[in-house]
């Protein structure tokens, strides 16, 4: 614990929807939800707005529908995501060269580190400055946690959610956690939480009370042992300087131990789901792929199953989970399941084939599926055209009527709305879905670039 709270913990809002708020000016102020759009897909954030109904990130998809049916669903654009998060984390950088990326939006940073801060009042002024930093460059907003250690830190930022800044005075810690739910601390999911629960420990002061050896006793020694320390409000964890990742993964506990085996596989099939845009996110494709089971009786197996090359293709990480699934026991119950992809690489098994396979299509002309009478046919004849794709969110832009974003198609139409960040919102309009004018773009910066 420092004598100063000089450990900054940033926490953009809503990234991901915010992001599509600031690039579709119509959407600003309305309920934005981005994520999967498919029958199993999952919520990756919403906006503040569609949260009021319920909607938050890990939930299916399809329930988020059922809470808000007006709301803009869109598909994820990580490319726009990766690039604001580069701006952010150079911001950062200059506070210190001790800064700890999380994701793609969160980060904690040692300001002593780097002379920004060496008490209450300068670690205000430059959570502040950073704050402002951040709004002016990327047009969004970021929380900001300060506190003399990395748990208290993280806990400001969450209650300074959304746009603000919390700073916990070093020797209030016990004061502040006292009255907090159990939860609040890191390592206390929904398992964890229902156990203490049951032996009648509901706030971080209830722990405190019970003494170390009662928290050992009920949860083991290294656990017990930490989550004692925690609640009385130590935490010494240093801030580590950007590592490279050696996996990705994301894991659920249940509430209740499941023993469908078809919704152990659903489950599966969601948690992929949400591995692959993690892995996406941080710019990165994986070649194996990890299964964990955690058992009703707290047997812990991981299978996994390594590729020949990296990807980052949802069907394929999904797949191989399933194929995993089936070599495991789940009678008797799960009550946790986890997945994973590790060696990691920043390029994909198909980027090594693209090339070449570019250059095949330039030496020779395609063949047909048609079979002989397809081979028979004249040389010059064109190919049938194949209607073009496209997702809710995706960036276009038209010859006429310049930069927008699909809202929607089907039935060999595309409806878009053209608006820009920075502009008014703009209008809508229909064409062909495979209209020549219409092309897919890259993102435009949230805020434009000044030369």
């Amino acid at each position: 614990m420092r004598a100063a709270p000089t450990i900054l913990h940033l926490d953009m809002d809503a990234f991901f929807a915010a992001a599509e708020q600031a690039a579709k000016p119509s959407l600003r102020g309305k309920p934005v939800v981005v994520g999967g759009l498919g029958p199993r897909g999952v919520v990756a954030t919403a906006s503040y707005e569609a949260r009021r109904f319920g909607v938050h990130s890990a939930m299916p998809m399809a329930q988020a529908r059922r809470l808000a049916p007006h709301a803009a669903y869109l598909y994820p654009r990580f490319s726009l995501y990766k690039a604001v998060s580069e701006q952010v984390m150079r911001l950062l950088g200059e506070l210190s060269p001790l800064v700890e990326p999380l994701s793609l939006d969160e980060a904690f940073v040692d300001l002593e580190a780097g002379g920004a801060a060496w008490d209450s009042a300068s670690a205000r002024e430059a959570g502040e400055r950073l704050r402002r930093g951040i709004l002016g460059t990327t047009g969004l907003t970021g929380s900001v946690g300060l506190a003399g250690s990395k748990m208290l830190a993280k806990i400001a930022s969450e209650e300074a959610k959304p746009d603000g800044l919390v700073l916990i005075e070093p020797g209030t810690e016990r004061e502040l956690l006292g009255p907090k739910s159990v939860r609040i601390l890191p390592g206390v999911g929904p398992a964890t939480g229902e156990h203490l629960r049951r032996a009648g420990m509901t706030t971080v002061a209830d722990l405190a009370a019970a003494g170390e050896d009662e928290l050992v006793r009920l949860l083991g020694r290294a656990h017990g042992a930490s989550l004692h320390r925690m609640a009385q409000g130590y935490d010494d964890r240093p801030v580590v300087a950007e590592r490279d990742a050696k996996s990705v993964s994301v894991e659920d506990t249940f509430d209740v131990d499941l023993h469908d085996r078809v919704r152990i596989r659903i489950e599966v099939e969601r948690l992929a789901e949400r591995c692959v845009g993690r892995l996406r996110a941080s710019g990165h494709s994986g070649r194996t792929i990890v299964l964990k089971v955690r058992r009703f009786d707290f047997s812990t197996l991981t299978r996994s199953e390594t590729l020949r090359g990296p990807t980052d293709d949802l069907a394929v990480v999904r797949e191989a989970a399933a194929r995993l699934l089936e070599a495991v026991d789940t009678t008797g119950g799960v009550r946790l399941l986890g997945v994973g992809v590790s060696g990691l690489a920043d390029y994909t098994q198909e980027d090594l084939f693209a090339q070449a396979a570019e250059a095949a299509d330039a030496a020779e002309p395609a063949a047909d599926e048609g079979g002989p009478a397809a081979a028979e046919a004249p040389a010059d004849e064109p190919e049938p055209p194949r209607e073009r794709q496209w997702h809710p969110g995706q960036d276009v832009r038209h010859a006429a009527y310049g930069a927008g974003w699909v809202q929607g198609s089907g039935v060999g139409r595309v409806t878009v709305r053209f608006e820009e960040p920075g502009s008014a919102p703009g209008r809508v309009r229909t064409f062909p879905a495979d209209d020549p004018d219409l092309e897919p773009s890259e993102p435009l910066p949230l805020v434009p670039r000044t030369s």
